[in-house]
């Protein structure tokens, strides 16, 4: 298939620049097959049904944008630079591979200064990306990057404004547990507490699992027959008792809805003829569509950008003119898009 059978065209005013309050009040666009319905996110109790499982995707977004300070002494005296950082991914080492601006403001074995407490030297550098050697690890690290780092907004939402302190709760979900993402789980943002509970009173179980979200997720395709798309990767894990529950559910009859694309890749990344068992590593899974799903019965998912490989997959389990009527009916109907957009409960033809 073609790049162009993912297009759209979308008014710059429907891009959300901040999330609903309170969260369960997104609109939630119900498409059940060629059936579409508007619904709010707060409906979900009366929509979902007893013994239906959501995987809920339980990363933890890092406050990954710095700005930091290079100091150097040299024939011109002392001088610095001001150095912005964006950290990407962890590396087995330790170390974090990062965007750093100006990158060739900074030398092999310099010292980039955040703040009294955080500093990273520059390690090595490859395909206009920096290593970076922090001088703390574990909770230290995490502390010092929490008082001084802002959330990594997407560049739809930073190039309107800057990320702000409501970022860092209104760009986090409700269960989040895992640092390491540097993208949200975006349909997650959607439940509270108050939603949570409901859904359990219904009868509706949650499994948790992780996959931790890199700023891959935004790299635009840049090919015109979509085959040739390489995904980027993303590391995952399963555990033994997430595997067990989904596949108890699954034998049970009940439905297995991922609550967003990420949870969605990681359980059809795992699965092997209908059924999870504990997984870890990386996955690169690309799911356009013809693909077939073996775990996935449903998917609540927010409305992604044109032409991306999220289009992709939604395309894959709805149908690429299903996609496009949903599509054309959000826009119609004044949802937002994006992350911090409105939400869809896609439940394809049996």
């Amino acid at each position: 298939m073609k790049l162009s059978d993912f297009d759209f065209s979308l008014p710059e005013d429907r891009i959300a620049l901040r999330p609903a309050t309170p969260r369960p009040s997104a609109k939630l666009l119900l498409a059940e097959g060629r059936s579409i319905n508007d619904r709010h996110v707060y409906d979900l109790p009366t929509i979902l049904q007893p013994g239906d499982r959501l995987v809920l995707n339980d990363t933890k977004v890092i406050p990954a944008r710095l700005t930091g300070e290079r100091r150097r002494s040299g024939e011109a005296g002392a001088t610095s630079a001001k150095i912005e950082v964006t950290l990407l991914d962890p590396q087995p080492t330790g170390d974090w591979a990062a965007l750093i601006k100006p990158l060739k403001k900074v030398k092999d074995g310099e010292q980039i200064v955040f703040s009294a407490d955080l500093s990273a030297e520059l390690v090595s550098r490859s395909n206009g990306q920096g290593i970076l050697r922090f001088n703390l690890t574990g909770d230290d690290f995490d502390a010092a990057l929490q008082a001084v780092g802002a959330m990594p907004l997407p560049p739809y939402i930073a190039a309107k404004r800057p990320a702000d302190a409501r970022d860092k709760s209104d760009y986090q979900t409700a269960w989040a547990k895992h640092a390491g993402a540097v993208a949200a789980p975006t349909a997650s943002l959607h439940f509270d507490d108050e939603l949570l509970a409901a859904l359990n009173a219904r009868g509706v179980t949650m499994t948790h699992v992780t996959l931790h979200v890199g700023a891959g997720t935004f790299l635009p395709v840049k090919v015109d027959d979509i085959r040739d798309h390489k995904m980027h990767a993303e590391r995952g894990v399963i555990s033994a008792q997430a595997a067990a529950e989904i596949n108890a559910t699954k034998a049970a009859g009940g439905r297995v809805i991922p609550v967003g694309t990420t949870a969605l890749r990681l359980i059809e990344s795992a699965a092997q003829d209908g059924r999870l068992a504990a997984w870890e590593g990386a996955t690169d899974i690309f799911i356009t569509p013809g693909f077939e799903f073996q775990i996935t019965d449903a998917l609540m998912t927010n409305f992604h950008l044109p032409k991306s490989t999220l289009m992709m997959l939604v395309s894959a389990l709805m149908g690429v003119a299903e996609i496009k009527a949903i599509y054309d009916h959000a826009l119609e109907g004044g949802y937002r898009f994006f992350s911090y957009g409105d939400a869809s409960l896609l439940i394809p033809s049996k």
